[in-house]
């Protein structure tokens, strides 16, 4: 018979993992939405991509697991939208780009990351104490930022208005961030209360492992055997 913890697992990644796989992807209907609109459809797109962009929210989660308190929690997000913000405006608008399968498997480590060190994996494995998080958190931020910059940079932008394209995009990204961490800090904020909390924490991080070691194969498959 199953535990609890093993019924919470194997739903979380039985309905969300097929997600996972097919995070932020570029589809020819946001370039059609990007050609057709003006400076409003890239917050639009922004918006739609960091909604959909799964893992850069795993690796939120997995911050606000780690947080006990709301200012905190405003705190760590905006040491990140600093860093995404920086690499996102800055890269898109020097052309600096980089494989978006090794780019988007950095990202999956740093989901790995933060599930390893909630349950405590730095000092039960590795017998030392995890980082300063608040500057892993910006160090993750601008990878973060550079994955949605290369999303940006597969788009045909065009010439005309070109920074305050990407910046639309950045705002889009920031609003699109809000709306997902509102229900993901509410239902984390709300369920520490409960008794069934501990399990829920613990098998939540085990799954953000889980989860990030799967999305790291993913996008090394992809990078190998994509035909990039």
């Amino acid at each position: 018979m199953k535990t609890p913890n093993k019924q919470i697992l194997t739903t979380s990644l039985l309905l969300l993992f097929p997600l996972l796989l097919a995070a932020h992807g570029v589809s020819s209907a946001d370039q059609e939405t990007l050609n057709n609109g003006g400076l409003l459809s890239y917050i639009y797109v922004g918006a739609k991509h960091m909604v959909t962009g799964y893992d850069h929210l795993l690796f939120l989660a997995g911050v606000i697991f780690y947080l006990n308190n709301f200012k905190d929690i405003v705190r760590f997000i905006t040491v990140f939208t600093i860093g995404h913000s920086i690499t996102l405006i800055g890269a898109t608008y020097l052309g600096i780009k980089a494989d978006e399968h090794l780019i988007d498997a950095v990202i999956a480590i740093s989901v790995l990351y933060k599930g390893f060190e909630n349950l405590g994996g730095f000092e039960k494995y590795l017998k030392f104490k995890s980082p300063n998080l608040l500057w892993m958190v910006f160090i993750f931020g601008l990878i973060h930022g550079f994955g949605l910059s290369t999303r940006l940079q597969s788009f045909d932008v065009g010439s005309s208005q070109f920074l305050a394209k990407i910046v639309c995009f950045n705002i889009g990204v920031e609003l699109g961030q809000v709306l997902a961490l509102i229900p993901i800090v509410f239902i984390i904020t709300q369920w520490k209360s409960k008794k069934s909390y501990t399990p829920f924490y613990k098998a939540a991080n085990l799954y953000l492992i889980i989860a990030g070691i799967g999305l790291f194969i993913y996008q090394m498959y992809g990078y190998f055997y994509g035909g990039h």
